[in-house]
């Protein structure tokens, strides 16, 4: 069950987006199984209620890749965001800022990685998928680098796209097909204020980070050259590559097994993802809370462990940290919030996760959110 207020900013973010750009922030692969599971099974984690204890002063500071942040969150990569919003990361960027946490832009944002990082005066986050030109993405390397960029989350569970149906539907997949451009045109003809405020006044439309690559096709272009692009020979040997050409922080995101989250740590990762990519991938495969505890035990000390799906409040993110994640990314929270009232709401968002997560810990008898363990659990979770 979503809380309350990410509905509301769920539902608005229907009214306002053109179909094809709300199925593709809500939908999942396949028959959602993993998606609905991402949620439901963060209901099932119970935490211990204490009392007696001095929470007059709350800490819900921490530090993840030496950077200080006001709370144990960032905002994860989610792509096309750039539609949702005009000019939506750079709105979601200085969200972030004004929140004191990280944006991660994601490879396929419309705004390049300049212009979002020229928004906001906090280096953000880049997100990279493996892509088959080589010279392609050690130029976009280089710009994340000359961009401020801090941290490198290296996805590594897309080598090819989910079967995300709706898409298909929608005629966001398939995109260059006449039948698919006119569903679109449909589409966003039945959102007339989208259709003046992003759709025109938010050009260009141009994915910003790969169009020297894709070219100036825009939606139309897509998924077609993500089916071309996306290498699927990759593995564990081609970290070395990228590590002769990112000399920050990468962090490897798309871990679901303890094995390969001791292959990434092995590969020299500082950080791994506990993510099933918002169960937009593998339908059938584990939400992440439930596959985040067996990782956290698999590598201890040794990476520093986020989570990515599934969040959907602030109770979600002590949830996380008790079983052993150091911070969450939240993803469709901030997509929905940004398409329902720009930065504005996600700075609302942001802060509405604050409170949450400060009233749970007060609640829990926990003062310092680094404090978080699994002795913040009810006995039966441990």
């Amino acid at each position: 069950m979503i809380p309350g207020e990410i509905a509301d900013y769920r539902e608005l973010a229907r009214r306002r987006l053109p179909r094809f750009l709300f199925e593709y922030i809500d939908g999942g692969a396949g028959a959602q199984t993993t998606l609905r599971h991402n949620v439901s099974d963060f209901e099932q984690v119970k935490l211990r209620q204490r009392v007696m204890r001095d929470v007059s002063k709350l800490d819900l500071s921490t530090t993840l890749f030496g950077q200080p942040l006001s709370m144990p969150v960032a905002l994860a990569p989610v792509g096309l965001s750039g539609l949702y919003a005009r000019r939506g990361e750079c709105q979601a960027a200085k969200a972030a800022e004004r929140a004191g946490i990280r944006m991660s832009l994601s490879t396929l944002s419309l705004c390049g990685v300049e212009e979002v990082s020229r928004a906001t005066g906090d280096p953000i986050w880049f997100q990279l998928y493996m892509i088959k030109d080589r010279g392609f993405m050690r130029d976009m390397l280089a710009r994340a680098r000359e961009s401020g960029c801090s941290v490198l989350l290296f996805t590594v569970d897309l080598p090819v796209a989910g079967a995300r149906w709706a898409d298909a539907r929608t005629g966001l997949a398939n995109g260059h097909l006449p039948a698919a451009q006119f569903e679109r045109m449909k589409a966003m003809a039945a959102r007339p204020g989208w259709l003046w405020n992003v759709g025109l006044m938010g050009q260009p439309h141009d994915f910003g980070n790969v169009a020297p690559a894709m070219g100036k096709g825009g939606v139309r272009e897509f998924w077609r050259w993500v089916g071309a692009s996306f290498d699927t020979t990759v593995t564990w040997k081609d970290m070395d590559w990228v590590r002769e050409h990112w000399d920050r922080p990468m962090v490897i995101k798309g871990v679901l097994d303890p094995e390969d989250a001791r292959a990434s740590v092995a590969a020299g990762a500082d950080g791994i993802v506990v993510s099933n990519h918002g169960g937009r991938q593998l339908d059938g495969v584990s939400s992440t809370i439930a596959a985040l505890p067996k990782i956290a035990d698999a590598v201890g000390d040794k990476t520093t462990v986020l989570l990515d799906g599934g969040v959907r409040c602030g109770t979600d993110v002590v949830r996380a940290l008790a079983l052993g994640a150091k911070g969450v990314l939240i993803g469709r929270p901030w997509a929905y919030a940004l398409a329902a009232r720009g930065g504005a709401g996600v700075s609302a968002m942001l802060e509405q996760f604050r409170k949450e997560i400060g009233i749970t810990l007060a609640l829990a008898g926990v003062p310092d959110v680094k404090m978080l363990g699994r002795d913040a659990l009810d006995a039966q979770e441990n």
